[in-house]
């Protein structure tokens, strides 16, 4: 599910509407492998929170700039640029080495009438395109209490997540966030509302967590997972979290908490280039919508 996860801004173009995240009807009840090894550990913690350009408009809070900003332990301050596409882009191209049609060798260029560098065929012609992959998962709330499972595979074994994985073809993004929960958990789920997305443009990711209820108080470790557990706020392991993203959705998730309820999220994740799963502190958060 969940394999090639965290290894490797500007505009605030969101609008109020999509960032409400306003649903005409309540969503039906019955619904490659890479690891990277770290550049260094990461045992740092949040120093400095800063937003800027805050601005309330028909109940929703925008962040024109929102960064949080990480050190590395005993060494210098982390600065994180916003990404650059194109180079993200560019350099992703460059592993598309032949063709997925006829097998021919590819050279890399940027076809007339586009801005991107593309994988094109010497032989058919045949320009290769790379799509972002969606990520769907639940945030289970039961009993003032939260869902997580402790991966029993490969990037990040032996840390906390959220019940999450990739889309299937074929299926909407509530159903595969209960598909995943199924497999993951063995839980069965009702979808409550779209909580959180997170987009991470350095690993071609996006992120769609939904919150949602056990159907009844039954659950247990699927195959990837090794346990399942429910943790009081106060008792989430936030130091052994497997990925970014689950810091992040677990903190805008308890900041909710503690004000008056949960909202819908919209953020980007810039992962600081070469750094591993393991070091989940090496992001900044830009571009944050909530309602």
């Amino acid at each position: 599910m969940l394999k090639a996860i965290h290894i490797l801004g500007s505009s605030p173009s969101c609008c109020c509407t999509i960032g409400c995240f306003s649903l005409p009807y309540r969503l039906n009840k019955s619904h490659s492998k890479f690891y990277f090894r770290p550049v260094y550990d990461i045992a740092s913690k949040f120093i400095n929170t800063h937003s800027l350009g805050y601005q309330s408009r028909k109940g929703c809070s925008i962040f024109g700039a929102f960064q949080m900003s990480h050190n590395v332990s005993d060494g210098p301050s982390v600065s994180l640029p916003p990404t650059s596409s194109n180079a993200i882009q560019s350099a992703r191209s460059q592993k598309i080495n032949f063709c997925q049609r006829c097998g021919g060798a590819t050279k890399h260029e940027i076809p007339v009438g586009e801005e991107k560098m593309r994988a094109i065929c010497t032989l058919c012609g045949k320009v290769s395109y790379e799509n972002p992959k969606m990520i769907v998962g639940c945030l289970i709330e039961h009993e003032n209490k939260i869902l997580l499972c402790r991966r029993n595979i490969e990037p990040s074994f032996g840390l906390w997540t959220l019940p999450a994985g990739y889309m299937e073809i074929g299926e909407s993004a509530c159903d595969g966030a209960v598909r995943e929960t199924h497999e993951e958990a063995n839980a069965e789920v009702e979808i409550l509302s779209p909580f959180a997305q997170l987009d991470i443009p350095l690993i071609g990711q996006t992120y769609m967590i939904f919150l949602a209820k056990l159907k009844k108080p039954e659950f247990s470790p699927g195959p990837e997972s090794s346990e399942c557990r429910l943790f009081a706020l106060n008792e989430i392991p936030f130091d052994s979290l497997a990925f970014s993203s689950m810091l992040v959705t677990l903190n805008l998730y308890t900041k909710d908490r503690e004000s008056r309820g949960p909202k819908f999220h919209y953020g980007v994740i810039n992962k600081r280039p070469g750094t591993g799963p393991s070091d989940i502190h090496a992001y900044s958060l830009d571009h944050q919508f909530k309602c």
